[in-house]
C-alpha cells in the first residue's frame, strides 16, 4: 500500500471528478460531491491540507484504493 500524499481539498475534488463525481452543493467549507453510477455521495472539506484520517475516509467513501486515488492525482 502506498503512503497517503498531502493534498488540499480542491486537489482531492479534482481527482474525484475524474471518476465521475460532480459538485452538488456547498455549505461553508464543506463540498458535497455526488456520483450517479454507482450512486455515491462524498463530503470533502475545502481546506489547504486534508488530515490523513480525513483523506483516508474520503477515499474509502469513494470506494477507491489509495493507489487508485494517487493515480487520479496525476
Amino acid at each position: 500500500m502506498s503512503k497517503l500524499p498531502v493534498v488540499s481539498g480542491s486537489e482531492c475534488i479534482k481527482a474525484l471528478e475524474k471518476v465521475g463525481f460532480a459538485i452538488a452543493r456547498q455549505r461553508g467549507s464543506h463540498i458535497v460531491l455526488v456520483r450517479e453510477n454507482p450512486k455515491n455521495t462524498v463530503i470533502v472539506p475545502n481546506h489547504k491540507e486534508l488530515d490523513r484520517g480525513t483523506l483516508r475516509a474520503i477515499i474509502r467513501q469513494a470506494e477507491l484504493t489509495v493507489d487508485e486515488f494517487i493515480q487520479l492525482l496525476r
